[in-house]
This record gives structure tokens, sequence and C-alpha cells, in this order.
């Protein structure tokens, strides 16, 4: 069979600068052509369809194909995905590249960042893009005025790439840790890429503003490049070379351990303290895997010797909180002045954060005071011990009269300068002390002795009713509360940290998850001013409502189902098990089968069904029947009750003669499980037989006939599983007869097919 002719095109462009609008955020490696080659790529693509259909090659579409579809549905084909080999002139470099969309400037291209240095494109090679350069109606101008020399310029050509199947990526830097970026390369390359040129370098975005870079070393197939769309491609991530390797893993050691000087964190008990130490600037990083979830959890920090030194932080770590908490992004916290050197945070649990939170992400942070040159005023460590504990409604109701105002007597009277209560006898001897040595703040009414360094340095600030007795404390509230600052994910802008936080753990598109669909932490994206209303409704983030809409078949029927539509198709699976009928098993005590099979579907054979049929009305599957069967007219039945009487005779007196026989019925089962043999003569067993012929031949009355290993360990199986009482025994039964009794896939055909107790 011939191969298909390739699609034959190429032009070369001017190289559009890199603020321009039309270039802005493209990703990967995509490029934007003008509207103009899209139809030069129509004309080409139909001429290769005609080619091909001449040549009686299948190509892309057979020749009976073409001979069915008009020429304007010809001319529409192009490859999927359009790939284009991308060459610099000046420098014979090459790289590969995907279309973004046709909506460049006539004669211009639109690259991305990668492709830009991947070309090795200067500064000296754009195109100028002033509206007295670029001409739309007359694009020819802009190659006769100024579009530059010819090396300045892109030769694209469009190519087929094979699919890859591997590929080794090398970091370039030593110290990155692959837990911090392995997540996200798996969505940068199915988002971003739609080739992979060897040599070249992939930027992959960390979850915390980080830039990971990535030299793509080797892949295969072998060749320049790969096409990384539509294929299952293993990834192998090697460091440069030994001493790097080493070096990486040293720095990975060097980061759990928080640093010089602070502690490292850890685990959390609700039992017992917790002493550590933080160096200002620095986190201290603990988790509290289990709590009373019932009673409010008091978590809080004592013996803190600077009031505004410490900050708590606390992050439920759910499926919709996966980052540390730091000052910028945290859900409770805490940068009020410590009051009697304790500081803490209570948490009810009704608090809807608490709900789904796999643990509790707590961090100590010491604030740094900086001076406004550059240096650092306190370096030493700030101690601490951080305890968490429950708090039950009986101990915060014995705390609240503790609160209540102490009274006073008759004899005692308050002084207007320092509040305090003194005896009425000794008030202008006090007065006079008092005048002279203490002043009152007139708006927080603290007191404070006149020309003390307290009383210089307090403080009132003028937007909010916050106040303090040291510049310290001053610079860290006007830092906190009434400094600018901008999201680094969005637009967002305020001038408080906890309204930074609050949007940072809430509506930010750069707030970190973890994907209910990719099962990767990836940023949850979105408008956070303009949500979609689709994204609203779901209760799904942006990333995961795009990333489900990806299709997978159904495990139970097959069907071809959007991952997010999944979870509602699984629930009507289990209404239909709920309406769903016991299977009607075989009435032999020993068998484990059904009277007419079990589908690959988990369809229950019924008398009318085309599954499988017994052959027989009395309650036995077919194996079962088999032995009693012969071809002869028996209205009343019996011949047949003299059969099964004989059966029943045979195996007491001579039995079956099968090892793993466990019958109490049969001569060989009683002397395989150590019972006395009873019944070994015909004069002994036909009395214990009699009692069995009346209800022979009623279905709903048990019988004991030996049967083959698979069958008896199946029986077994199933009336251990049905013991758990969370099934049936007849859809245990079911469940070993499809599975050949393997309890394990016994148990998963349950949970699909069987509705529980």
């Amino acid at each position: 069979m011939d191969e298909p002719i390739s699609l034959r095109w190429s032009d070369s462009f001017a190289i559009l600068p890199p603020s321009d609008p039309v270039c802005s955020k493209l990703p990967g490696d995509k490029i934007i052509l003008p509207p103009s080659t899209l139809q030069q790529l129509l004309s080409a693509s139909s001429a290769r369809a005609a080619t091909t259909s001449a040549n009686g090659s299948n190509g892309y579409f057979g020749s009976s194909y073409l001979s069915n579809q008009s020429y304007e549905q010809e001319t529409q084909q192009l490859p999927n995905p359009l790939i284009f080999r991308l060459v610099n002139p000046k420098n014979h470099n090459v790289v590969y590249a995907g279309i973004r969309e046709f909506s460049a400037p006539e004669g211009t291209i639109g690259l991305s960042s990668l492709l830009l240095e991947a070309l090795a494109i200067g500064s000296d090679d754009y195109v100028s893009t002033t509206p007295d350069v670029i001409d739309i109606e007359n694009p020819e101008n802009l190659e006769s005025k100024n579009a530059g020399p010819e090396d300045s310029r892109i030769t694209v050509h469009a190519v087929e790439l094979q699919k890859g199947t591997y590929v080794r990526l090398r970091p370039l830097e030593a110290g990155y840790d692959p837990d911090d970026w392995k997540p996200l390369l798996e969505r940068q390359l199915r988002q971003n890429f739609t080739t992979l040129t060897r040599n070249t370098v992939i930027p992959v975005q960390g979850s915390q503003g980080e830039n990971f870079k990535l030299l793509v070393d080797k892949f295969a197939p072998d060749g320049d490049g790969i096409c990384v769309i539509d294929t299952d491609l293993e990834v192998d991530i090697e460091a440069l070379n030994e001493e790097q390797a080493r070096e990486t893993m040293r720095q990975i050691i060097a980061k759990g351990q928080s640093g010089s000087g602070s502690s490292k964190g850890g685990e959390l008990s609700i039992w017992k303290d917790t002493e550590g130490q933080v160096v200002p600037g620095q986190y201290v990083d603990y988790t509290l895997p289990s709590w009373d979830r019932s009673q409010d959890l008091v978590i809080s920090l004592s013996g803190i010797s600077d009031a505004d030194g410490l900050d708590l932080f606390i992050t439920p770590k759910s499926r919709q909180q996966r980052a540390l908490p730091r000052d910028s992004a945290h859900v409770f916290g805490d940068f009020s002045p410590a009051q009697n050197g304790t500081k803490s945070i209570t948490i009810s649990p009704t608090n809807v954060e608490l709900e789904d939170a796999e643990s509790l992400l707590i961090s100590v942070h010491a604030y740094q005071d900086i001076d406004s040159d550059t240096a650092p005023t306190n370096t030493a460590p700030h101690t601490y011990t951080i305890r968490a504990k429950t708090a039950s409604l009986k101990e915060k109701s014995t705390d609240e009269p503790m609160e209540l105002d102490q009274e006073h007597s008759a004899d005692e009277e308050q002084c207007s300068n320092c509040l305090q209560w003194v005896p009425k006898r000794t008030m202008v001897l006090h007065q006079n002390f008092c005048l002279r040595n203490n002043i009152l703040c007139p708006i927080c009414k603290s007191v404070f002795k006149k020309g003390s360094p307290e009383y210089d340095a307090h403080w009132h600030c003028s937007h909010d009713e916050a106040h303090g007795d040291s510049t310290f404390s001053k610079a860290k509230h006007d830092h906190v509360f009434h400094t600018d600052r901008n999201c680094p994910a969005c637009e967002f802008s305020t001038n408080s940290l906890s309204d930074l936080a609050r949007h940072r753990t809430s509506v930010c598109p750069g707030k970190i998850i973890l994907c209910r669909f990719c099962h990767l932490e990836v940023p949850q994206e979105g408008d956070p001013f303009n949500p979609s209303p689709e994204v609203v409704l779901s209760g799904m983030t942006a990333h995961e409502l795009a990333d489900g809409a990806r299709t997978t078949e159904c495990h139970l029927c097959d069907k071809i189902i959007r991952l997010r539509d999944m979870e509602t198709h699984l629930k009507h699976h289990e209404l239909d098990k709920v309406s769903r009928s016991k299977p009607s098993i075989c009435r032999n005590v020993n068998c484990g089968r059904t009277l007419y099979g079990v589908g690959s579907k988990g369809q229950i054979g019924t008398p009318g069904s085309q599954v499988k049929a017994p052959g027989n009305d009395i309650g036995l599957c077919s194996l079962c029947f088999g032995p009693l069967y012969v071809s002869m007219h028996d209205p009343d039945g019996k011949a047949l009750r003299r059969r099964i009487e004989r059966r029943y005779l045979s195996q007491l007196m001579a039995g079956c003669g099968k090892s793993h026989c466990a019958n109490e019925w049969c001569k060989t089962g009683r002397s395989n499980t150590g019972l006395e043999a009873k019944g070994s003569s015909a004069a002994a067993a036909l009395p214990l037989v009699k009692p069995f012929l009346p209800g022979a031949l009623d279905a709903s009355q048990p019988c004991y006939f030996c049967v083959d290993e698979a069958s008896q360990t199946g029986r077994k199986l199933a009336e251990l599983v049905a013991a758990e009482k969370a099934w049936d025994l007849e859809w245990c039964v079911a469940a070993a007869e499809y599975e050949k009794a393997n309890l394990d896939k016994m148990r998963d055909w349950l949970q699909a097919w069987a509705p529980r107790k």
C-alpha cells in the first residue's frame, strides 16, 4: 500500500514582537498565522486529496470516499493536528510548532516565548507594528517597505510528525523537587503542546510562581521531533549528571529542615505541647492529622516574648485547599498582638471550611522587620510552644464568668487620670502623684508614664481602631493592613493581607486544587470577577469543568461518558440495581450455580432468556439435573422420583469417590469431613432416603447431590460472603458462578451489579 502524500506548503513571515497583543500569552509551542494562510493550506490539502485519489492510495481519504463527497468537502479537510516546521535562516535553528489560530496581520507570524528562545530571535529581528508600517489592506507593502532583510524572517513548512511514545527530560538546574512540578507537567503537555523538538527547553510554571526548565533530551520514535496529541507518552526525568543529582537531593533534604535556626515542624498531637523556634521571615509548618470533630478546636501559641513577633495561620487540607498556609494565602489567620504571651485560633466544628478536610495545615510565621533601606533589624529566632486541643461547651461556659467586671465598695472612687479605683480618703494624695507622673491616652484609655519610651512610641491608626506601643507594631500593622499588593495569579488588588489571603483561598484562578478527574494538584483557573454560570451551577472549578469534558468508557455498560457526568451515570446504575429481582439458584445445597445463568454485564437469566436454560422444572441447574435425565414419557414424575431415590442410595452406600466432596449425604463426603458413615447397606439407607421422596419434585425443597469441586467451592464462598449480611445468598451465588469462585472478583461483581440489603 502506498504511503499517504504529505501536505506540501511553505512560506516566510516577519516576526511580531512579544509585546504585540496578538502574541500575548501564547502558550507552549503555539503560533499564530494570517487568515490567508488558512486558504492556502486548504488549497494545498485539496490538491493532495486529488493526487491521492488519482493514484488509488487510501492516504487520508480513500478513493471511494472521494467519489462520494463534494469538492467543497474535500477542500475543507486538513491533517489533525496541523504541525509546522519553523526555520530561522539567520542561524538555521529549527523547531516544530502547533497552530493556535489564524488571526495575525498579513505577512507576519506570532511566536510563543518558547519558540522565540528556541529560534534565538533577537530584538532586532522583530517587525515594527506601528500603523504607518503595517498596511492590512495591502500586505505586499509590508514586504516591500518594512519587512526587513530576508534573514530576519521565519520560514514555515507544513509537515507531519510521528506520534511520540517516549520522552526523556532533564532539569537544567540542581535543586528541583519533582514533587513540586511533576503533577503540573502532564497538564502542561496536554494543554499547551502539540509537538516536542529535540534540545528545546520546556518551562513548567509551578504552583507558587516558580518556573522549572526541563530539556528535551531524547524521545522515541527517533527523529528531530514528535507529536504529543492523542498518544500515550512515557516520560522519564533524569538529572544532567551525577553531581547535579547529589546537589538536588542535598537541597531537597535541606528544604525539609525549614532553614537554619528554625524548627523542622511535623505532626501535632492534641495530647501534648510542642516547643519550637522560627527565624524572622521564615515559616515552621505543622500538620494535625486528626481531632475530635464534634467539639471546638483551639490552636494556641504560648511563651511568646515579643507580642507582635509571631503570626499563626491555618488551612484545612482538602480537595479544594492544597497549598501550605502563608501570610498571603490562608483560611484562618491571626495577625493580632499576643495577649500575655499567648495567641490562639478557635475553629468551630460547624465551620464549612472543615467539610471534607483530610487534616489541618498549621504554620507559625515570624514577622521580619525590614528597615526602609534593606537590612533586617532582628534575626534572632523566636521561641514558642504550640498546642492543639479540643474545648467542650462546658469548658467554655466556665470561663465566661471570669470576664465579668469586679464590684467596688462604696468608699472607693475611680481616678480620672489612670482610671484606677482608690479609697476616697487617699484620692487627693493619689491624684497629686498620678497627675505628675502618668498620662492617659484619650482614645484607648491606656495609661503611660510621662516621658517613657512606650508613650513616645504609642500610636493609633488613622484608618481603623488598631493601636500599639512600639514602632515595630506600627510598621507591622501598616505592612499587613495598609500596603497595596496585587494577586500574583490575577488582577485582584488590595491593601490588606487578610483580604488577599481570603481571595487566594476562594475565587482566585491560581488557587491550587486536587482535580477530581486528572488527580493532579493544579490551579483552579476561571474568571474571579465574572464566573461562568456553568461553573457556579455545577459546583466544579473551571479547570475541572474543562478537564471533565474528556470522555471514557463506563466500566459497567461500556457507554462513552464524559468524566464530569460519570458520577450521575453511576447513580443511574445504582437505581437500576434496587429494582432487580433475585436470581433463581439451584436447590442443591452443595451447588454454586444459578438456574438460568449470568451474563457478561450482570444480566441474570430468566426462564425466557437466552443466557442459559436448565431444561427442567424441579429447581435444579442443568448440571445437577443431567444425571437424572432420560428420554421417556413420565407425566406423573414417578420414574424421576425412582431415579432420585437411586441417586441418594448410591451416594450413601458407595459414595462418589471424589476427594473434594463434603456432601453429608454421601459416604465419601462424610469420610472426607470426619463424620461417621451411615446407611452403608440398602436396609439401613432406605429409611434415611424415604423422607426426601415426597418433596423430590418440589423446587422449594433442598436436595443433597454431589457436585464438581468448582461448584462446591463457589457455594461455600457464596455462603461466606452472604454471612456478612451485605448481599443476599442468591446474588452471592451468581457472583461466584460468573467470577469462577474468585473471592476478590466476587466482591467487585456484587458491588457493581447486586443491590445491597
